[in-house]
């Protein structure tokens, strides 16, 4: 059973990642390329002479065909992934994925882990303020868990105190607050931020949109009573 459940979160994962990614490569890199410019130029400007050897830089695709294939890859793994988590809580809490609630399926699954903590820490371009590293994947393991959490209680509790525990749990990260940057200045220009933010929500929206709608198609083709068992 788990081996088919596996099997169908592969297929519909790496088919949503393939489209995903020709959409990352078409609209975000280049936005990715122009802030890498302005990144660069701002390093020039504050780097000063090193009197040490430079130490050997790590290597890094090239731009063109090999960043390509490389954002493919990352989008194919990752959208694997997703769809191997929303099997997962499928199978954990028995409700069945299919191709006809695949969609709802995909558009939780945006609202847990693109939405919710993407209020709290937005899409970042080269050269962007952040925070401590590890305090940020913390706030934003915690917000999806707590999202997914209180999604669950709305879908399978219909009394108002579990209501009242879900929309707690949902806020509760926010009224947290995830960690803040140091400063505000960034490299790259507002409106080149702005329009990755947009541009990245969206994406994530139709990645998350194919993941749900083929992972039901994918669970109806390979796991045919795969429930009943």
């Amino acid at each position: 059973m788990i081996g088919r459940f596996v099997l169908a979160a592969l297929v519909a994962g790496l088919a949503a990642g393939f489209l995903t990614g020709v959409i990352q490569e078409y609209r975000i890199t280049p936005l990715i390329l122009q802030a890498e410019v302005y990144e660069k130029a701002a390093d020039t400007k504050t780097t000063t002479q090193a009197t040490a050897p430079a130490e050997p830089a790590e290597w890094q695709p090239q731009n063109g065909w090999q960043r390509g294939v490389s954002t493919l890859t990352a989008s194919m793994i990752a959208c694997a992934g997703y769809a191997g988590l929303l099997a997962g809580v499928s199978l954990l809490t028995g409700i069945e994925i299919t191709p006809r609630n695949g969609l709802i399926w995909g558009i939780l699954g945006f609202l847990a882990v693109a939405v919710a903590p993407g209020a709290g820490l937005s899409p970042e371009l080269p050269g962007m303020p952040a925070g401590d590293l590890m305090l940020r994947q913390i706030w934003w393991t915690g917000t999806i868990l707590a999202t997914v959490i209180g999604i669950y209680i709305i879908a399978e509790k219909r009394k108002l105190p579990w209501l009242a525990v879900a929309v707690l749990l949902i806020a509760l990260p926010h009224l947290i607050g995830a960690p803040q940057p140091p400063t505000l200045e960034a490299s790259a220009p507002a409106g080149l931020a702005a329009s990755f933010v947009s541009i990245s929500i969206a994406t994530a929206a139709v990645m998350w949109s194919m993941i749900g709608l083929f992972l039901g198609l994918a669970l109806e083709k390979f796991g045919n009573g795969i429930y009943n068992t």
